[in-house]
């Protein structure tokens, strides 16, 4: 060590002042019988003694009566720093007026003039003891809130990059406690976020923080997760806190009574309409007696008109068939409106057995005709056994009708060189089927759940009507997406 020659030297009174100047507590003790010397001013203001009164004190004195704290474990401790040159303890002292102090105590050997003696010098650590189990109690705090409770929580960056998250969000996001933890992942890479029912970008929900905001996060899945909550700007910190709770259960449950408003809705359509079908049913009775007196007068007029030569040759038989085929279309429209009031009334068991074969020959005529009009190729695969069912037989046609009818329509939009429809009828297990496939767009949701159709034109009755129709005679009807593109209307009837 280099000394400045020019320093002053300095001389023991001087460290007698530098240590009577220390805050750090200083007491000097015997080597041999361990009694107190000196104390400085720092341990004298601890302790609550003077230098005289702390003299004759032994260790059960001044320390704290726990038993790790016994005079004898303390005698050995400044014994061993005594043949150690130093030792190293947390002491508990006791103040004059009973106030235990914990300290961080040093025992150091040390060479005086009069012999070998200890210097402990110590420090209250009890400020320092309270801060570290306060930060404890924090960290207990944030693992409790990280892992052991049910809300799901975020903290994300400036850029929506999550740096914390809950065990419960962790979960939600599919992640397990064995996958890495996705710090500096964005959020919006697991999941979506929406406000007011529109979807948003991380920037929008961000800008709207100011300081807090609500806002909704829809994690996709087989079932999916909504969670709603709120996003809060953090002060004087760049970065954001989202706490969220998952709400999917409330969620689906008004999904669900909106569900069952739109069924309502759909029964009050239903009984509307059977109020509307009674009625027209009644009205068109006259008018349809009074179509087919029309042609039969002009029939028999034809007829007359011919047996005098007042008809060109050839012209009766064209009048026949117009004829013809106006009666056909009345005798149907008479059977339709019969078979609807009963069904309307008072229809709860069908008892009539048809075959579904014959049902779909009986409407092939109708949907030809609608798709010629049309440009579309109908195609039938009827099933080479019978296939018996109970069921009402004008009705389940008209039902065979509005399911070729849509498809026809569905057609006329496409390519004219995939105009095609199939209708088919097949053995199911137990039940008769009819399938009406199209390579139209296919459809996007399951038009019976729905209260009205999702055609530009048209009020959705002819579907609600063949959903009714078909449940109210035990059997089933659905539509499904068609491989290959298209969709595939379908129902069936239990076989009689």
């Amino acid at each position: 060590m280099v000394v400045d020659p020019q320093a002053p030297e300095l001389v023991d009174s001087d460290f007698v002042a530098m240590m009577r100047a220390s805050h750090l507590c200083v007491l000097i003790h015997d080597a041999a019988t361990k009694n107190i010397l000196w104390a400085n001013p720092a341990a004298c203001a601890l302790l609550e003694w003077s230098v005289s009164e702390l003299r004759p004190l032994k260790a059960n004195h001044m320390s704290s009566s726990a038993q790790q704290y016994d005079r004898v474990i303390g005698r050995a401790w400044l014994q061993d720093a005594v043949e150690r040159g130093m030792s190293r303890i947390e002491w508990h002292y006791r103040s004059r007026t009973g106030r235990v102090i914990p300290t961080d105590a040093v025992a150091v050997r040390v060479e005086l003039a009069q012999g070998p003696a200890v210097m402990v010098q110590f420090r209250d650590v009890e400020r320092e003891q309270r801060v570290e189990a306060e930060l404890r109690q924090t960290t207990s705090y944030v693992d409790a809130l990280a892992r052991h409770t049910s809300t799901v929580a975020f903290m994300l960056d400036s850029a929506g990059a999550i740096r914390f998250a809950t065990d419960t969000a962790l979960t939600h996001l599919g992640l397990s406690g064995d996958t890495e933890p996705p710090v500096g992942r964005l959020l919006t890479s697991y999941a979506r976020l929406r406000r007011d029912g529109a979807e948003i970008g991380w920037a929008e929900a961000a800008a709207a923080a100011d300081p807090a905001a609500p806002v909704r996060l829809e994690i996709p899945g087989a079932e999916p997760v909504t969670l709603e909550g709120g996003l809060e700007r953090l002060r004087d910190v760049d970065a954001f806190l989202m706490i969220l709770h998952d709400v999917s259960t409330r969620i689906r449950g008004e999904e669900r009574r909106e569900l069952e408003l739109r069924h309502e809705n759909h029964l009050a359509r239903y009984n509307a309409m059977g109020d509307m079908a009674m009625a027209i049913a009644h009205e068109l009775g006259q008018p349809l007696a009074a179509a087919a007196n029309f042609v039969a007068g002009v029939r028999a007029h034809a007829q007359a008109l011919e047996s005098v030569g007042r008809v060109p040759p050839g012209t009766t038989e064209q009048l026949e068939y117009g004829l013809d085929s106006a009666d056909r279309q009345i005798d149907r429209v008479s059977a339709i409106v019969g078979a609807l009031r009963s069904f309307v009334g008072h229809l709860e068991h069908v008892e009539q057995v048809v075959d579904l074969n014959a049902i779909v020959d009986e409407c092939l005529y109708f949907v030809r005709l609608r798709a010629s009009a049309a440009g579309v190729e109908v195609g039938v695969r009827l099933s080479e056994q019978p296939l018996p069912v109970r069921c009402e037989r004008v009705l389940t046609g008209q039902v065979v009708l509005n399911l070729c009818f849509n498809a026809i329509d569905e057609m006329a939009g496409t390519d004219r060189a995939d105009r095609r429809i199939e209708l088919i009828t097949e053995l199911r297990d137990e039940d008769g089927a009819v399938v009406v496939a199209d390579r139209g767009c296919g459809v996007r949701a399951d038009p019976f759940a729905e209260s009205f159709t999702s055609k530009e034109h048209g009020s959705g009755i002819g579907l609600a009507l063949s959903y009714r129709i078909i449940n109210r005679q035990h059997g089933s009807i659905w539509c499904e997406p068609r491989d290959g593109g298209g969709s595939l209307f379908a129902f069936t009837l239990p076989l009689a």
